[in-house]
């Protein structure tokens, strides 16, 4: 049975094929240098007073500060790197999931730099905890992730082509292809959206004193992992499909939970919003660990078993 109709094979060459992502990578690098250097000169018009005294946004106030929209490009490619990956290797896609928060949090750490306050009191003023919570989490959270990545299994060197793998692998590769080409265009929308609207409120609402207090770092991501997270359930339940192994199930629904954590993190502020994502990240890594666990003492048990004659 044909699982890949030509029609899936055209959009999947269009939207996720090799050449895409090098074009992909080489684009966003181009618009990244050049928004960083955009960003920078509305710092210098604003320093200058060439906008007025209206303008009050604190991603206008400080140069370091214009490392944030070049990182929210970089941050876009790797959603688009998650969407590629996904057919392959839920664990890839899983890992691309931490890469992101991660990333999120360094962008995080670039747009307060401008709001610390190198004083005695630093444990007394927010910003300042806020900096040194995100500083201590970037450096547990790239622990986590390099943790996560060694016990991830490794493509084996004799890859089967996807014809020769079982119909139920078959199918579920298909599936999983399937929802990365309409993830593709859907994300893409979603992004062009929350910026306009995020350009909108800032600069020509007239709530804007309302929006103001709503945290930048929100925006599309919040909806983002909202998305994900049913993804993730569709790809339990279809998994099914080629495998009901017990620990695979179980693993699966601890990747569900980790990311239902990183969505729960946007709504927090200071200690717990960094907490939650390491704990989002840490509870993939234990339950990614117990799964390989469970499967070499599954098979040793196996191995070990003596043969009926």
């Amino acid at each position: 049975m044909n699982f890949r109709n030509p029609y899936l094979q055209r959009l999947e060459a269009l939207l996720l094929s090799d050449k895409v992502r090098e074009r992909g990578e080489k684009i966003i690098l181009c618009v990244a240098i050049g928004s960083f250097v955009i960003h920078l000169l509305l710092i210098t018009f604003t320093r200058l007073g060439l906008f007025g005294n209206e303008v009050t946004s604190e991603l206008l106030q400080d140069p370091i500060a214009a490392i944030y929209t070049p990182f929210s490009f970089i941050l876009i490619y790797e959603v688009y790197l998650l969407v590629f990956y996904l057919p392959q290797s839920i664990t890839r896609y899983i890992g691309k999931q931490y890469e992101i928060i991660l990333l999120i949090v360094i962008r995080r750490i670039f747009k307060d730099m401008g709001n610390l306050e190198l004083t005695t009191d630093w444990f007394k003023s927010p910003d300042d905890l806020q900096f040194t919570y995100d500083i201590v989490g970037t450096i547990i959270l790239f622990l986590l992730i390099t943790i996560f990545y060694r016990l991830a299994p490794r493509p084996s060197s004799k890859i089967k082509s996807l014809d020769a793998q079982p119909d139920g692998i078959r199918q579920f590769v298909t599936l999983k292809t399937g929802i990365s080409i309409a993830l593709t265009p859907l994300l893409a929308g979603l992004a062009i959206f929350s910026l306009t609207r995020w350009i909108y409120e800032n600069l020509f609402s007239v709530k804007n004193l309302v929006v103001a207090s709503r945290d930048v770092n929100q925006i599309f991501f919040e909806d983002f992992f909202t998305i994900l997270i049913l993804i993730d359930v569709f790809l339990l339940l279809f998994s099914f499909l080629h495998s009901n192994e017990f620990s695979t199930v179980i693993r699966n629904s601890g990747f569900i939970i980790s990311t239902i954590l990183i969505k729960i993190s946007f709504s927090a502020t200071g200690l717990l919003n960094v907490s939650l994502i390491i704990s989002a990240v840490l509870f993939g890594v234990v339950m990614l660990w117990i799964h390989n666990f469970f499967i070499r003492t599954k098979t040793k048990a196996i191995e070990s078993k003596p043969q009926s004659s």
